[in-house]
């Protein structure tokens, strides 16, 4: 099954990167949120990856 945290911040990741303009900053924070709630509940590995992904959302900000 997997971590479910990992798998809901790697989605609201996915949806802040295709979120238009107007909703940008709304699914930013959510995305953050969700990656700081994954963070801690994580393997090494995982905590790599969402670092990853912090830095994508990181870019499109």
């Amino acid at each position: 099954m997997g971590n479910q945290l990992f798998q809901e911040a790697r989605r609201f990741v996915e949806m802040a990167k295709s979120a238009n303009p107007n909703d940008l900053d709304s699914a930013v924070v959510k995305a953050k949120n969700a990656l700081s709630s994954a963070f801690a509940n994580s393997t090494v590995a995982e905590q790599a990856q969402l670092q990853q992904m912090q830095q994508e959302l990181d870019q499109i900000q």
